[in-house]
């Protein structure tokens, strides 16, 4: 079998995972800076690195998956620097910033739950871990390589890309970015008198009388910058260098780049030893953007309730749909992909059911159809082997979906049950649960309209049945008909029993 690979976007090539310490890996995921509700673009990272997570527990590691909390700074480098996401939507909506963080943290782990992903080893916030930053800011100063500026604190990127440059950490290392081009052409900001070059960034940013979210320094009041946290969260829970950084491409510069520059002074090397970044997702062939209107918020996206969207999606068939494109591939969001996803989930779930109703005993080391045998050996067979390519989703998903003819043909008594060997079916079942449920997190979902439907269609089909054993085929042919003409297609079972399906 394969080894397990992960393409690092640090050596921009396939590599064979090995932990630093064997049997346990630490992870590290960039979390939601929490001044307002996550939207269908925040589902896609935490999602596959929940994935990364479940994956790498299934072959034995001992993992610390570390998720931040930033509740404090994140001020835009691209845009006016000085302006703090949180203090600003906290007077927007007349609320205390922590109160703001609250509430959509409070969000954002309600979203989590809905997605069925397990909760992070640790979730540190960065207001939490003020001391830590001032630490490392300390340690970058007096190394020389950031400079204080009207109590702003500066990283000094020329300096470090000169010195660190010959140690093989040069600034651009992960993005492949050239400094001299961004000298050239990074924009005038706010404040950008106070540094020394264009493309140097913000350790620490001195508050202005207004600014209500603030602390102590020695360098007067203010807030720290948005890369500095997650150097100091990560030292502090994985140590000096970890296994794996994760995070959306968007974030793969400047912050991660400018986490590697601040962390590779203080602790003289590259934090992390493999960098994976999920694409990112469109909607419509367009990026989400507030001047294209569609930007959707994942409680609009479970309840339908945005202009955008025909109906709601359950997350469940939003988790199915992320899964369905490998997560280095750009992932297009339209209607028609997620209401195919919800038909797709739904035909993989009804399988999955009825392949756990069958039962297996014995040790029949024949089969009746070898060729068949062989076809469902050989899909079963490939699964890891999917998985340990850099987690390719997809191809498992495709895999099991090949299967799903086998199960029906085998339900509806169109190949034998005992056409395939007692190991194979074991194989099978054990391979659809350790996937669909385990690995990829996936659950049922029984909406109470769900339940109201089927307590109809029951109904309906005691009608037919009584029809039929009246022998009054009309009726009993009008009903069938009219529900398949509505998208609802009833099964006469051999028990006599009748099943319904949407179609």
């Amino acid at each position: 079998m394969p080894a397990l690979q992960f393409y690092n976007s640090l050596s921009r090539q396939k590599e064979v995972f090995q932990s630093l310490i064997p049997g346990k890996v630490g992870l590290y995921v960039c979390g939601p800076t929490v001044s307002g509700e996550s939207h269908l673009g925040h589902a896609r990272p935490f999602i596959t690195f929940d994935i990364v997570y479940r994956y790498l527990r299934h072959l034995g590691y001992q993992v610390r998956y570390v998720r931040n909390i930033t509740d404090a700074g994140h001020f835009e480098e691209e845009g006016r620097e000085s302006e703090d996401k949180i203090s600003k939507k906290a007077a927007l909506e007349k609320l205390e910033p922590m109160e703001l963080v609250q509430k959509y943290t409070n969000l954002f782990h309600w979203a989590m739950r809905e997605f069925n992903n397990i909760e992070p080893s640790i979730e540190p916030t960065a207001t939490g871990h003020i001391v830590e930053q001032i630490v490392m800011i300390q340690k970058i100063i007096a190394d020389g390589y950031a400079y204080e500026a009207n109590g702003s604190v500066y990283f000094d990127v020329e300096k470090y890309h000169r010195h660190f440059g010959a140690r093989n950490m040069p600034y651009g290392i992960l993005s492949g970015r050239v400094l001299d081009d961004q000298l050239e052409t990074t924009r005038e900001l706010e404040s950008q008198e106070e540094k020394r070059n264009k493309a140097d960034f913000a350790l620490w940013k001195h508050a202005a009388p207004e600014h209500i979210m603030r602390w102590e320094s020695p360098w007067g009041e203010g807030f720290p910058g948005w890369h500095i946290e997650c150097s100091a969260m990560s030292t502090k829970y994985l140590g000096d260098e970890f296994d794996i950084h994760g995070g959306g491409m968007d974030l793969q510069f400047p912050h991660h780049e400018c986490e590697i520059a601040q962390s590779a002074v203080c602790n003289h090397k590259i934090p992390a030893r493999f960098w994976l970044h999920n694409n990112m997702i469109t909607i419509n062939g367009r990026k989400m953007g507030k001047s294209y209107n569609n930007v959707i918020k994942l409680s609009e996206l479970f309840s339908g309730n945005h202009e955008i969207l025909t109906q709601g999606y359950s997350p469940m068939t939003v988790r199915f749909f992320i899964l369905q494109t490998h997560y280095r591939s750009t992932l297009d969001f339209s209607n028609e992909a997620l209401q195919a996803a919800e038909r797709g989930l739904r035909r993989m779930w009804e399988a999955f059911t009825q392949l756990n109703k069958f039962e297996v005993s014995g040790d029949v080391v024949t089969a009746g159809d070898l060729d068949l045998e062989a076809h469902c050996f050989g899909v079963l067979s490939g699964l890891e082997a999917d998985m340990n390519d850099d987690l390719n989703t997809a191809k498992v998903l495709a895999g099991l979906f090949e299967l799903v003819p086998v199960i029906n043909s085998i339900k509806d008594g169109l190949i034998s049950k005992d056409a395939l060997t007692s190991s194979t079916m074991r194989m099978m079942k054990e391979m659809f649960n350790t996937y669909l449920v385990d690995i990829f997190g996936l659950k049922e979902e029984k909406k109470q309209d769900d339940q109201k439907l089927s307590a109809v269609l029951g109904l309906i089909a005691d009608i037919r049945r009584d029809a039929r054993a009246r022998k009054d085929y009309a009726t009993s042919d009008k009903i069938r008909n009219q529900l398949l003409s509505a998208g609802i297609q009833l099964k006469d079972e051999k028990d006599g029993g009748v099943s319904w399906e949407l179609v």
